[in-house]
């Protein structure tokens, strides 16, 4: 989900004028939680229109898609830019997405379906959009679990990058999910689609230029030899 937090910030973890932002994580997170405040207000207020309960899971789901999205767009802006600040919020981002899956799901499962378990199953297994978010939602628990430095230390770093790399699979099925939830017009789970792709071009094309720098310095290092 995000890069844990450390006892101490590296020098990258500054903001571009080279100061440390340790307000900037816990500002994240607050803001982040003033839309369920928000949607909670207006479901008290009887403000979520004719049909509430789907007021309310289209915007924790989109919520939800969002943050995982803006989690995912930390990594290639710091590769763009340079400024490793976004670095400091990616766990923050990634927790929330994670959080307003729940939500999203927890009302579904909850207050639409009455907490009807062969109701759910069915849904399931039956309607593609559902399965996509289930299964989205069932790869991010694992990434929120282990979030935490300690957890970093115990996995190893090779293999918590490689688990923490189901986070663009979760995106791409929330992403889908969203397609197919709206049936008709599909242009802002397309939008969500395009920057998704986005950040796979700026990951892919960072990896490949690496890899080439890697192999120029080899042979001039052989010769050194």
């Amino acid at each position: 989900m995000g890069s844990p937090a450390r006892p101490m910030s590296p020098p990258g973890a500054l903001s571009p004028a080279g100061r440390k932002l340790p307000w900037l994580a816990p500002a994240v997170v607050t803001g982040g939680l003033i839309p369920l405040a928000v949607l909670g207000l207006r479901a008290r207020a009887g403000a979520l229109g004719a049909n509430a309960v789907a007021e309310a899971l289209n915007q924790l789901g989109l919520l939800a898609l969002v943050l995982l999205v803006a989690s995912l767009a930390a990594t290639p802006l710091k590769l763009v830019s340079g400024w490793t600040f976004p670095l400091r919020i990616r766990k923050a981002l990634g927790l929330l997405a994670f959080f307003y899956a729940c939500a999203h799901f927890l009302t579904y499962a909850v207050v639409d379906q009455g907490l009807d378990a062969r109701a759910v199953i069915e849904d399931i297994t039956e309607r593609p959009f559902i399965l996509a978010g289930f299964v989205a939602l069932l790869l991010l628990a694992p990434l929120a679990a282990t979030s935490t430095a300690r957890m970093l230390k115990r996995l190893g770093a090779a293999r918590w990058k490689r688990l923490h790399r189901l986070a663009y699979v979760a995106a791409v099925l929330g992403v889908v999910h969203f397609f197919l939830r709206v049936k008709k017009d599909t242009t802002e789970p397309m939008i969500y689609a395009a920057l998704l792709a986005l950040l796979f071009a700026v990951r892919i094309a960072s990896a490949a230029l690496r890899r080439r720098a890697a192999s120029r310095r080899a042979p001039a290092g052989s010769r050194a030899a």
